[in-house]
């Protein structure tokens, strides 16, 4: 399918968006929260509500006639399109409820194929932003970004979140405990959005994660990975689908093959 808008332009728009957005979450950071439950441990505040608002607005304006999912409301367009815009306006509420400066802010574009074209991840703390375009680099705040050089996983730097929802199963601590004996360091951040930008920064080395789909927080970081000189599948090696998968693993794609066959012997016993 042929691309019918400017991706730069549309990049420009989104940074611009999640920036703002970011101002949002850094002035309300110190301010009382107003919470509630949408189920366990599954956290909503006021500035989640805010800031997905606030982006929504910016990209309705900019491209009336795309579509646009974001993570509190679910679809804010009545019509059909051959984009679609995924917002996730507040990367782990937890960690903003108990005032860690751990959060992130992912807008990605999909075509009709769910292929990214577009992507921006904020770090509205550290005052950061992350992004790419389809073919044509990754860059944080301006300046190129790239994959690390480690070539296994002991010289590697791992991250990777556990589901909050306290299942006694499937999550992820087995995986995690396997990992632990292997590799250098673990990191446990929280926001996966910042997790996969940091392994497009050379940061981490790589990142894994369980969740049921749609991840539409990892689709920004998915490109932005991508255009880093990175590799993203699910689980199994195969191509990462949002939309289907339950898992993902992002690297800087020399260790990810050591990495999958930890996963495999992990699941497979």
């Amino acid at each position: 399918m042929s691309i019918d808008f400017d991706l730069t332009l549309a990049a420009n728009v989104a940074e611009g968006a999640a920036r703002a957005a970011g101002a949002l979450i850094r002035r309300d950071f110190t301010r009382p929260r107003n919470v509630r439950d949408k189920g366990i441990n599954d956290l909503v505040t006021e500035t989640d509500i805010a800031s997905e608002n606030l982006i929504v607005g910016i990209l309705q304006s900019a491209f009336p006639n795309h579509a646009i999912m974001a993570e509190e409301k679910g679809s804010h367009t009545d019509h059909d399109s051959d984009y679609t815009w995924w917002i996730d306006p507040l990367d782990c509420t937890t960690n903003f409820v108990h005032g860690v400066p751990r959060v992130g802010v992912s807008i990605g574009c999909v075509d009709r194929e769910a292929n990214p074209l577009v992507a921006v991840v904020c770090d509205p703390l550290f005052d950061e932003c992350f992004r790419a375009v389809k073919g044509g680099g990754a860059f944080c705040d301006g300046y190129p970004i790239a994959v690390s050089k480690a070539q296994r996983l002991q010289d590697s730097l791992a991250a990777s979140g556990f589901p909050g929802d306290l299942r006694k199963t499937n999550n992820n601590a087995p995986e995690w405990s396997a990992f632990v004996e292997r590799c250098q360091g673990m990191a446990r951040m929280g926001s996966s959005a910042l997790d996969m930008a940091y392994v497009a920064s050379g940061r981490f080395d790589l990142y894994w994660e369980f969740a049921e789909p749609p991840l539409l927080d990892r689709i920004a970081g998915m490109l932005i990975v991508h255009e880093a000189g990175g590799q993203v599948t699910n689980c199994a090696g195969k191509p990462f689908n949002f939309l289907q998968d339950t898992c993902i693993l992002a690297s800087n794609g020399a260790v990810h093959d050591e990495a999958l066959s930890v996963l495999a012997s992990v699941r497979h016993g």
